[in-house]
């Protein structure tokens, strides 16, 4: 089993690194700096830009399913990375495709007719990111892929507690936070027992 990741040097792809590696799956990743990642056995590291098409495709060969913990960067990487990975993932058949989104994009409690951004719950002012994010769910949902996109609230840099709670397609009630460990290991759980292809997931960490 090869994964091809994404976002391996942010908060949650390290994680999620990590969590491969230990349990002896093989990890491709695309990053543009080489001195942030440590090597590995099990891990090819390819330098390059998840923008470019052709980056894409380096990355997906021989992989089994795709993991992707890309952040917006304020502009349009999520959904010109997302195009080309669907694109590459139908050209090699590959099926399974694991997101990290936001809660924004999760449905409102209070306006269900809208997601979480869109409605009286969303405390951001900028709605940069959650549209990105909006955009991607919007391109999955109409793919032909299994998809599940995990989606925290507030996400604080710290250790999976392995406590946390999960609910589908909204953040789950009382949620404050989500940490990066949480979110990861989460992440790697759905990897290993595929219990929510085709659902957004909300998901909390205990206080």
């Amino acid at each position: 089993m090869r994964i091809a990741l994404f976002g391996a040097t942010g908060r949650v792809g390290s994680d999620i690194l990590l969590l491969l590696l230990k349990n002896n799956i093989e990890v491709t990743a695309l990053v543009r700096d080489l001195e942030k990642v440590q090597p590995h056995d099990r891990l090819t590291v390819l330098q390059g830009d998840a923008r470019e098409a052709s980056d894409i495709q380096r990355t997906l060969k021989n992989a089994d399913a795709v993991i992707s913990a890309l952040g917006t960067d304020r502009k349009t990487v999520l959904t010109e990375s997302i195009s080309h990975i669907i694109a590459e993932m139908k050209n090699r058949n590959i099926n399974r495709i694991i997101t990290i989104g936001t809660a924004g994009i999760l449905t409102s409690r209070l306006e269900p007719d809208l997601l979480r951004y869109e409605s009286s719950e969303s405390k951001q002012r900028s709605k940069v990111a959650a549209k990105e994010h909006h955009r991607v769910f919007m391109m999955l949902s109409v793919s032909s892929l299994d998809w599940t996109i995990i989606c925290p609230t507030y996400l604080p840099t710290g250790t999976a507690t392995n406590e946390y709670m999960i609910e589908r397609d909204r953040l789950p009630v009382g949620a404050v936070r989500t940490t990066t460990g949480d979110t990861a290991l989460f992440a790697y759980n759905e990897f290993i027992e595929n219990k929510h292809i085709g659902y957004r997931v909300g998901i909390m960490s205990p206080e």
